[in-house]
């Protein structure tokens, strides 16, 4: 699974330029955790024939997740996954291959702060964490956080930490509202100051304003020279809404959050039954 690279294959045969051409789009952004990964964080092998394909086809495979850098860098080099991907909700653009950083947006940490404030005085006390920017920022969690999973994480106790270096977003929880419920309460609180999303369960957080997956994603497209109206989109959660917006076409998951589902131009099968491969073969014919 080589990913974006912004080139396309050539079989050099006829009858495979012709196949080639029968497919609809030049770009297939998927989402990772709830669209592209399985439940056991692996890739089917049906879904990785059917993006091999595509490839073939001529289309590029880009990768767009909420996880920052750090959480992410071990899935795609154990995918094989060597082209772009859009990470941190778009807040950073990573080469896979080289395993760099190319650009990336941060929190401005007087803002957040001003807004976990006015998101406090609203709710009542959060459990924090945040994403330290950088190629290996560490994931801070303050006490109360519930990490889900078995991602790396710093606890601190000491606020002071929080602030020391550079974030690319937050993450808040509440010990009692619903994750829906605490992101539209962080919004009416906060929203001129931040963005909030809801990316999966346990998973509200808090970014740059007016960042969002469409951010990153169409960095990306400029960067391999495809336009929205040659991307399909792939996703599961409210947090993939600009993507499916931005792009020509989206699909989501049987597993998708009800938001999503109502924007969505398609709904496919499940993560853990191959949604993506049942779209993209049918495209290819």
């Amino acid at each position: 699974m080589t990913g974006a690279t912004g080139s396309t294959a050539s079989t050099g045969s006829t009858s495979s330029t012709e196949e080639a051409g029968a497919f609809p789009y030049k770009l297939v952004a998927t989402d990772l955790d709830g669209t592209l990964l399985r439940s056991d964080d692996t890739v089917s092998e049906r879904t990785r024939e059917a993006l091999a394909a595509t490839t073939v086809a001529g289309a590029a495979h880009l990768v767009v997740t909420g996880r920052a850098v750090p959480w992410t860098r071990h899935i795609l080099d154990e995918l094989g996954y060597e082209g772009l991907a859009v990470c941190g909700q778009g807040a950073q653009l990573y080469d896979a291959g080289a395993h760099r950083l190319l650009t990336s947006v941060t929190l401005d940490r007087q803002v957040a702060g001003l807004a976990l404030a006015k998101i406090e005085a609203e709710v009542g006390p959060l459990a924090v964490a945040a994403s330290r920017d950088g190629i290996d920022g560490d994931v801070l969690i303050g006490p109360g956080y519930r990490v889900l999973g078995k991602l790396e994480a710093v606890p601190f106790t000491d606020v002071a930490e929080l602030w020391a270096a550079p974030l690319t977003k937050m993450y808040i929880q509440h010990p009692e509202l619903t994750d829906d419920e605490l992101a539209a309460a962080a919004r009416a609180a906060a929203g001129g100051l931040v963005s909030v999303v809801m990316a999966g369960e346990g998973i509200v957080e808090i970014l740059p304003l007016g960042l969002s997956k469409a951010t990153g994603l169409s960095l990306a497209a400029r960067r391999l020279g495809v336009k929205a109206a040659d991307t399909i989109a792939f996703g599961d959660m409210p947090n993939d809404i600009p993507m499916f917006t931005w792009s020509a076409h989206g699909v989501a998951m049987a597993n998708a959050h009800e938001e999503l589902k109502a924007v969505a131009d398609e709904m496919t099968s499940s993560n853990d039954e191959d949604g993506i491969a049942v779209v993209l073969e049918r495209l290819l014919g």
